[in-house]
């Protein structure tokens, strides 16, 4: 069984329509906004259940109408809320606008919000005896006081759980790249799997720094790093000194949001699935890299043809 943590939150995704209809808006001073269910530890949540897994989801969600949406949304989607907390703080809430190229320009709205809310006092005293996996990642990792209480969650359970990690850097969130570069130290130490985008770790590490992020993330103890960039596709580098590199998959973009988490699950359901996950939360065997890469790259480039994080099911992908 899965567990993913931190974000959730709702896309606000908005419509430009045709350039007569933007000037007409321009001139009324409106804008037209299409909300849809997000946030990347929530997608890998999303993506895992479609997969389907036994997927659970940790936060804080709002009394709010959006947390009431999102809450009947995991509840739709067979992602068990049963360890998430209730509160009267707002859901977060993310501007969204595509650019020409299908790629999403960001900007949160996350002040006191649900999900960044979360106290280490909040933190579930057990876990469920199933729990094989955790993910963590994004925003919710770098803002406190929810940082602090994920990082701790990671630390406690990485003895017996595999643990996945994606830095995700959202840089118009937490503008100060030292926060994020402490916040990678911090979960790296606890991390199986660490996966980041090529643009991630310019963020971290500055310009041409790939081989950097992938000795830093072996060091301090993944068993496996996947890279990706975007629709050039990605590399997977393993502890044991493999490698394997593919290229990206040829689609039509309508927009890539979640194209990354779909990335995550996917990698996640791979390890599972060939049992490469052994019963003190190890990394047991050698992982097909290439293999693995293929999947999640298929799964990312169904994702990115549609609209919003939209992740496939398992029959989507293996339909390609």
């Amino acid at each position: 069984m899965f567990l993913s943590c931190g974000d959730s939150l709702f896309d606000m995704f908005i419509g430009s329509g045709d350039a007569q209809n933007a000037e007409h808006a321009d001139a009324l001073g409106t804008v037209s906004i299409d909300g849809i269910v997000g946030g990347s530890p929530l997608n890998v949540a999303l993506g895992l259940s479609r997969f389907g897994h036994k997927s659970r989801f940790f936060t804080k969600i709002s009394e709010d109408v959006f947390g009431r949406r999102l809450q009947a949304f995991m509840h739709s989607n067979n992602i068990d809320t049963s360890l998430s907390l209730p509160t009267t703080a707002n859901t977060s809430l993310a501007m969204v606008e595509r650019q020409s190229d299908g790629s999403a320009k960001y900007v949160f709205y996350i002040d006191n919000t649900a999900d960044v809310s979360l106290t280490v006092d909040e933190l579930p005293n057990d876990l469920p005896e199933d729990l094989r996996v955790i993910h963590f990642g994004s925003y919710s990792t770098a803002v406190n006081p929810c940082a602090t209480s994920l990082a701790k969650l990671a630390s406690s359970a990485c003895n017996n759980k595999f643990i996945s990690y994606d830095p995700n850097l959202r840089l118009s969130i937490e503008p100060d790249k030292s926060v994020w570069q402490e916040t990678f130290k911090a979960f790296a130490k606890s991390a199986n799997v660490i996966k980041a985008s090529d643009e991630d770790i310019e963020g971290l590490f500055g310009a041409n720094a790939e081989d950097k992020f992938v000795a830093e993330s072996l060091d301090a103890g993944a068993s496996l790093v996947y890279i990706t960039r975007g629709g050039e596709g990605g590399s997977a580098f393993a502890a044991s000194g493999a490698s394997a590199h593919m290229p990206g998959a040829k689609v039509n973009v309508v927009d890539t949001v979640g194209a990354g988490d779909t990335f995550q699950a996917s990698i996640l359901h791979w390890i599972a699935s060939e049992n490469h996950i052994d019963a003190s939360g190890s990394l047991s065997g050698e992982v097909d890299l290439k293999a693995s890469l293929n999947f999640a790259i298929k799964a990312a480039g169904i994702t990115c043809t549609r609209r919003g994080a939209d992740l496939p099911t398992l029959s989507d992908v293996t339909a390609v």
